[in-house]
């Protein structure tokens, strides 16, 4: 079934806290941070995440890169781990993980993310943590299930599902959910959300003001922060490619990635019920 990305189709389905909502209540969220040189990437999508609603966000960095993070964050929390093994125990007390933005092309973050895979959380998957799969893409989908969610642009979709392009986007998009089985959202000027069960929403709002570095880390971030407080993955990532773009349509000239997170809130509280 396709649909157009509009609020009508998922305002609803937005969470909101109610009266009695503490920071856990809200959803945990982890973001996986890169080398110490290429932490930016990873603070984006955390600072996104905590700004979309989620309760505590955490970046999970190895420790030659925590001492560079915790000086540049407030509200997010910092945890060091070292090994595929030590990340693996320190994500167990959180709901979703953002994993690949920045976060190196080499066998650790492979392992890092089969590690992940081994957790109930529900996963983000991003830049280097796509295209280290280059070839052997049936290995990452073993480790997926249908709540997760793939966040390529052409050039990784390609590199996951080489020739699926050929047939145009759409069809694209819908057979690799179905093959990876899981939540796919194809990136670009006209941005598509497809599931495993054949569902498909088409972003109509997309933005030229995104194509600036860092604006695919934050929409990872908002993902995730809306399925850490328990949005189904679908719905998370049909509702985060709307509030993404209509973040930086109302920006405009100038926008770079940094300035994302901090328009949110107005656009959050535009589709506030209350």
């Amino acid at each position: 079934m396709k649909s157009a990305i509009q609020p009508p189709a998922w305002k609803a389905l937005l969470p909101w806290p109610g009266p009695d909502a503490h920071k856990h209540a809200r959803g945990r969220l982890g973001v996986v941070c890169g080398p110490p040189t290429r932490t930016g990437a990873a603070r984006l999508a955390a600072r996104a995440g905590l700004r979309a609603g989620a309760g505590v966000v955490t970046l999970l960095c190895p420790p030659g890169s925590a001492a560079v993070v915790a000086p540049a964050v407030e509200a997010v929390m910092v945890q060091p781990f070292e090994g595929a093994q030590a990340l693996f125990q320190a994500r167990q007390a959180m709901d979703a993980v953002v994993i690949g933005p920045a976060a190196g092309l080499d066998e650790a973050t492979v392992d890092n993310v089969r590690a992940l895979a081994r957790t109930r959380a529900m996963l983000v998957i991003d830049a280097d943590a796509l295209s280290l799969f280059e070839g052997r893409s049936q290995d990452l989908f073993d480790l997926l299930d249908a709540h997760d969610v793939l966040t390529p642009h052409e050039g990784e979709f390609q590199r996951l599902f080489p020739g699926l392009l050929d047939q145009g986007r759409e069809a694209a998009a819908l057979q690799a959910a179905r093959t990876a089985g899981c939540v796919v959202v194809l990136k670009g000027r006209e941005t598509l959300v497809a599931g495993p069960d054949g569902r498909i929403h088409i972003n109509d709002n997309g933005s030229p003001w995104l194509a600036t570095a860092g604006t695919g880390d934050v929409l990872a971030g908002i993902i995730g922060g809306l399925i850490a407080q328990g949005m189904a993955s679908l719905d998370a990532a049909t509702a985060a490619v709307w509030i993404h773009a209509e973040a930086a349509r109302g920006f405009g000239p100038g926008l770079i990635a940094e300035d994302l997170p901090d328009r949110l809130p107005a656009i959050l509280a535009s589709l506030y019920p209350g």
